[in-house]
């Protein structure tokens, strides 16, 4: 098999599973989702109301000011901090979690953690 057809597959899959996700998932204006994208270097996070189809907060990695030698786990924590801060200064205190298809454990454990410390509420 060759490397394109593989992560085509990849790519599938993760498309099936965020769509599984988003079934039972949905943000309200009292509790808005919070909805993670990740690529190969960077994170982007939304805050997103799904009734009224806006986004109210986001943030990303390329935000974060640091140093070369910070690991990508690190900044996710740092964004996850950085989007709490911003909710909370919203008025926002509990979100519901889109992990966006990825498997929960390495960055997007990380930036869930960062923001759980910061004050939200899964």
């Amino acid at each position: 098999m060759s490397l394109k057809k593989i992560l085509k597959e990849k790519r599938k899959r993760r498309e099936r599973r965020k769509r599984r996700i988003r079934a039972k998932v949905f943000g309200t204006k009292e509790r808005p989702r919070l909805s993670v994208f990740k690529s190969l270097r960077h994170l982007w996070v939304q805050v997103i109301d799904d009734e009224s189809s806006r986004t109210l907060v986001s943030a990303s990695s390329k935000e974060i000011k640091t140093s070369k030698k910070m690991s990508k786990k690190k900044k996710a924590f740092e964004v996850g901090k950085l989007i709490a801060e911003r909710c909370l200064k919203m008025g926002i205190e509990k979100i519901v979690f889109d992990r966006g298809g990825y498997k929960y454990h390495g960055r997007i454990k990380a930036l869930a953690q960062g923001a759980r410390e910061a004050g939200l509420k899964f």
